[in-house]
């Protein structure tokens, strides 16, 4: 248990840090409360990733916090933007529009529409092959300078 507790205090710890950079560093801003954001604002600019839980001590929620710390800059550069929901009680908007069951990961593209459900965590690998399936994802790849 202690190891857990540990864990989840330098996870929180490394969130505050990279949430104080300054925007010179490109994961500042990528992982946001629930409580300070509406889905409305992400529309055609972000693709929000929501990682739902029942409590910050969640081993499935630690799991998957881990895996996506470690390629924060692979999902900024995919303009993902993690969004974190661990109090159910607090009834956020996101919440109250995606009804999660304990630990869930929801992945909404720029369009607004649900491509994602998963009950266990992901690696960004699996993440970022779903996301390069998405139809404005290929969009954006045949747009850019050099694509096919």
């Amino acid at each position: 248990m202690k190891h857990i507790i540990s864990f989840v205090f330098a996870l929180f710890t490394v969130s505050s840090a990279l949430a104080q950079e300054t925007d010179t560093d490109p994961a500042s801003g990528i992982i946001l409360d629930a409580r300070d954001v509406s889905l409305d604002e992400f529309s055609w600019v972000k693709r929000p990733l929501v990682i739902f839980a029942d409590t910050p001590a969640d081993p499935r929620f630690i799991e998957q916090m881990g895996y996506l710390t470690d390629r924060l800059d692979v999902l900024d550069s995919l303009d993902v933007v993690v969004i974190t929901d661990t109090d159910p009680a607090a009834q956020s908007e996101l919440r109250r529009t995606l009804r999660p069951r304990g630990f869930g990961l929801v992945l909404i593209g720029k369009d607004g529409v649900i491509y994602l459900r998963k009950p266990a965590p992901w690696k960004v690998r699996e993440i970022t092959r779903t996301i390069d399936k998405l139809p404005v994802r290929q969009q954006e790849l045949r747009e850019r300078p050099g694509g096919s």
